[in-house]
């Protein structure tokens, strides 16, 4: 299932989830211009290496927030904030502009660090924007239970249309990166297929934990009956 928008509208505009979208494609258009040796090097420095984190010394902390800028590929950048594009702005609007922010870089810092505790290879970084966008999937998931997704589904390259609950999509999706997640337990690197399975689940499970705590004492948003559900 592919997702092609959701039924939720926003009543503010999204800037912080604009500005997070334009800073990564702004950082992967900076990797292309790169050469492969200083690719290397840019990698290595502002992705996640947890052999060279230590939580006791905050000067190594930098590339828990940098990692979530950078992104191996077209497809990697573009999938990632597509998923971004259509739910990060109902999040946003639920816990307002600087709260989703905080919410969002948190998240992303929650995955890299359950990723780096759980890969067996301390020396392979991490990097990419699908942590913390894993947390506003389990955040929207928490918000807007109600809400609607529309996928699109090829049968036999027959595009087709539908409208799913958000929460069976999400619910999918979790599933399928558990799923994986425990297979890669079993590979010597600690991902499958080149893919850090653990940092969705830990920033899914962060969103749909932590997302109360910080709508706590904020007005909600007002929603029309059919897209709320109040918690």
């Amino acid at each position: 299932m592919f997702p092609i928008k959701d039924t939720i509208r926003s009543h503010t505009f999204p800037v912080v989830n604009w500005i997070l979208i334009i800073s990564n494609v702004a950082v992967f258009l900076f990797e292309l211009s790169l050469g492969p040796d200083q690719l290397e090097r840019f990698v290595a420095a502002f992705g996640l290496v947890q052999a060279r984190l230590d939580l006791f010394n905050p000067f190594t902390w930098f590339p828990l927030f940098t990692h979530m800028f950078l992104h191996g590929g077209w497809f990697h950048l573009l999938s990632n904030l597509w998923i971004l594009f259509i739910f990060g702005d109902n999040v946003e609007d639920h816990l307002g502009s600087g709260r989703f922010l905080w919410f969002y870089l948190l998240g992303g810092v929650a995955a890299g660090l359950i990723q780096g505790i759980l890969s067996p290879n301390p020396n392979l970084p991490s990097l990419g924007a699908s942590g913390a966008i894993a947390a506003v999937l389990g955040a929207y998931m928490l918000f807007f239970p109600r809400a609607r997704v529309i996928v699109l589904i090829l049968l036999v390259f027959i595009p087709w249309f539908i409208e799913v609950p958000s929460v069976l999509f999400i619910g999918i999706w979790f599933v399928s990166q558990l799923y994986s997640g425990v297979l890669s337990l079993t590979q010597q690197s600690g991902v499958w297929g080149g893919v850090a399975w653990w940092a969705h689940i830990g920033g899914f499970i962060f969103g749909l934990l932590m997302a109360r705590l910080f709508v706590a004492g904020r007005r909600p948003a007002r929603w029309y009956p059919d897209e709320y559900f109040p918690y």
